[in-house]
């Protein structure tokens, strides 16, 4: 049976960029950091959620011919793909934070059906949700579509 999520996978096009910019921008903490067969893989996580990280995979890594190593690299950059939600108590203060340590925003927060949600890129160029809840369940506002346009 099914327990719960271990780790998702953040597409990175360079591991040592996006660890600065979760460790020294989002304040996250290494969880893990080492290399498998000749691949780095680096795990990020929250420090108050010690059971769920994020993993650091290299676009060009094993398993992706170099053809689509260079297809999903191009998307990434380009902002084509959402990486998650990251829950805050306070998405305007979060955003004041993250905005004075260099996170660059694509929205502002702004009021939705399920609460706050900004949304920001990492360095690569994934997306994310920012989202202080009204309610329980799922933060993604409505708006999304709208930003990825």
């Amino acid at each position: 049976m099914i327990k719960g999520l271990a780790a998702a996978t953040v597409w990175s096009t360079d591991q040592e960029r996006d660890l600065r910019f979760f460790t020294e921008k989002l304040g996250f903490e290494v969880r893990d950091d080492v290399i498998e067969d000749g691949t780095r893989r680096v795990t990020v996580g929250t420090r108050n959620q010690p059971d769920v990280g994020l993993t650091l995979v290299p676009t060009h890594g094993p398993g992706i011919d170099p053809r689509s190593a260079e297809a999903l690299a191009g998307l990434v950059r380009r902002g084509v793909l959402g990486a998650g939600v990251l829950r805050t108590d306070d998405c305007r203060s979060a955003y004041e934070w993250l905005v004075g340590r260099g996170v660059e925003f694509l929205q502002e927060p702004r009021e939705g059906p399920h609460g706050t949600e900004a949304v920001f890129r990492d360095e690569s160029g994934n997306r994310y949700s920012l989202a202080e809840e009204r309610v329980s369940g799922p933060a993604l506002s409505r708006e999304w579509s709208e930003v990825c346009d």
